[in-house]
């Protein structure tokens, strides 16, 4: 089985459903998924901002968390999930942010990507953010990232909600 078969398994299992924040991932992340029979009920939607301004306007970072952090910072995926979870009606969103390659940019290494995990359940919103560098050509480096992206999903929301994962039972 694929990494896109065990998420839409993992989504279907446990009732979840995904909007992404994809930056450097470019909405491989939603591709991926959708390659997968039946996934579309379990994706609400997908953004894919580039710029600091679309991150601003269509997610609502914050210009004092990119000024203060940089695009490239758990900081600004973790704002990103945010405001997808918030302008969407899933209960999970996943963010990427970061440098593809193949240079360094103000001063961060090529590869480095950084995430954000948002779950959204009745009694609150918990946020899960890891920053990961991948070595590799840019093409190897966004499917590298997509892939970890869906790979650490499950281990997330079950930190989040143990006693709703069914994957636990």
């Amino acid at each position: 089985m694929s990494i896109a078969d065990d998420t839409v398994d993992y989504l279907r299992d446990n009732s979840l459903v995904l909007t992404t924040a994809e930056s450097c991932t470019a909405g491989k992340i939603v591709t991926l998924l959708s390659e997968v029979e039946g996934s579309g009920e379990f994706i609400e939607c997908g953004y894919v901002v580039y710029s600091p301004q679309a991150k601003q306007r269509v997610l609502h970072v914050s210009p004092h968390t990119i000024e203060t952090f940089n695009l490239t910072s758990v900081e600004v995926a973790r704002e990103m999930a945010m405001g997808a979870l918030r302008d969407s009606t899933a209960n999970v969103a996943v963010a990427t942010t970061g440098i593809l390659g193949p240079e360094d940019v103000d001063g961060i290494p090529a590869g480095t990507i950084c995430f954000a995990w948002a779950f959204q359940s009745q009694e609150q919103c918990r946020v899960f953010s890891h920053e990961h560098r991948f070595s590799g050509s840019r093409c190897q480096v966004q499917t590298a990232a997509t892939e970890y992206a869906l790979k650490r999903l499950p281990d997330f929301h079950r930190a989040h909600s143990p006693k709703e994962s069914k994957a636990d039972e």
